[in-house]
């Protein structure tokens, strides 16, 4: 077990994993298929997945319960299983922490519900948070040592998050949000929000993951540095934008743009570091690399924010992926 505050006073800085999606595609998964069934039917793939971030560099591993909540499971008629499924996620992610050579933390990974919450939806704040808590109870017993809040867009869901989380666990909380839209959420929040809004529930971490590209992410993580005080701020950012490439999707950012992203990151003051989608253990290598000073810094320039052109060139880039991968 290890302390995610602990460890980051340690080292002064902690490097993430990056994308499960993205390697569980390229393990075998297919699209469409719930993820956190692979926790029981194929551990040991999981296990490969996280035992390759370790490898990597990452001094956290996120478990594969992205959509363990009961409102993503019945989409594939497996609500049933919600607490059983979190359980499993924790279980790989453990037996490859518990047998790293130095501390490894392993974070429960809590994604949205999928649902809009009143007066926008029908789901109250009240079944969010029953919701988070049944899978926060999950992750707390598989032996988690933080949970981790992920790719949020409103603060009435990070709130239930919150909520539910501490009415079933006693494990600290990190909460990201998902920036992608001149600067805010899809939801509207901005960065300058979430950070003041975040310190005040007492959350350990408070960060950007997903989004739209390096720059706005970059933007994002620097807003929510300035309003919540001591809080460290966490970065997880996707592999660049994605492109098709014939009938494959594949992501812009090589490891070299994100472990120079990343060394921005650290000047800039930010505590926490991985990636998100289109991610790979190459990316993360190369950010533990840079980070620690055993590779060079890459000279390459700084992205151009997309918050800062004009609303006609944002819309020709394409609609809002509303998936993690």
């Amino acid at each position: 077990m290890a302390d995610f505050s602990d460890l980051l006073a340690a080292n002064g800085y902690l490097v993430l994993d990056g994308a499960m999606g993205t390697q569980l595609f390229a393990a075998g998964l297919s699209a469409g298929d719930p993820p956190e069934k692979w926790n029981v039917d194929h551990p040991e793939r999981i296990q490969a997945i996280h035992r390759g971030y370790v490898v990597a560099g990452s001094d956290v591993v996120l478990t594969n319960s992205f959509g363990g909540n009961r409102h993503r499971l019945k989409l594939h008629s497996l609500e049933s299983e919600t607490y059983e499924l979190n359980v499993a996620a924790v279980a790989a992610a453990r037996s490859v922490a518990d047998q790293a050579s130095r501390p490894i933390v392993v974070a429960g990974s809590m994604g949205p519900t999928g649902e809009l919450i009143e007066p926008l939806g029908e789901l109250t704040e009240e079944a969010a948070a029953e919701a988070f808590a049944e899978q926060a109870a999950g992750l707390t017993d598989g032996g988690a040592d933080v949970l981790w809040l992920e790719t949020m867009s409103a603060l009435p869901e990070v709130e239930a998050g919150v909520r539910g989380a501490r009415s079933a666990s006693d494990l600290p909380i990190v909460a990201t949000l998902s920036f992608d839209t001149a600067g805010r959420t899809m939801m509207g929040v901005t960065g300058e929000e979430a950070g003041s809004r975040l310190a005040e529930l007492g959350v350990v971490g408070i960060g950007a993951n997903c989004g739209n590209n390096l720059a706005d992410t970059e933007a994002a993580v620097a807003a929510i540095r300035s309003t919540c005080g001591n809080v460290p701020v966490i970065s997880k950012a996707n592999a660049g934008i994605p492109v098709w490439k014939g009938d494959k999707l594949e992501y812009d950012g090589t490891p070299e743009v994100l472990s120079a992203h990343a060394h921005r990151l650290r000047k800039a003051g930010i505590s926490a570091i991985g990636a998100c989608c289109g991610s790979t253990p190459d990316h993360i290598t190369h950010i533990r690399g840079v980070l620690d000073g055993d590779l060079p810094v890459p000279n390459i320039a700084p992205p151009i924010s997309a918050a800062t052109v004009s609303p006609g060139a944002r819309e020709s880039r394409g609609g809002r992926r509303r998936r993690r991968t």
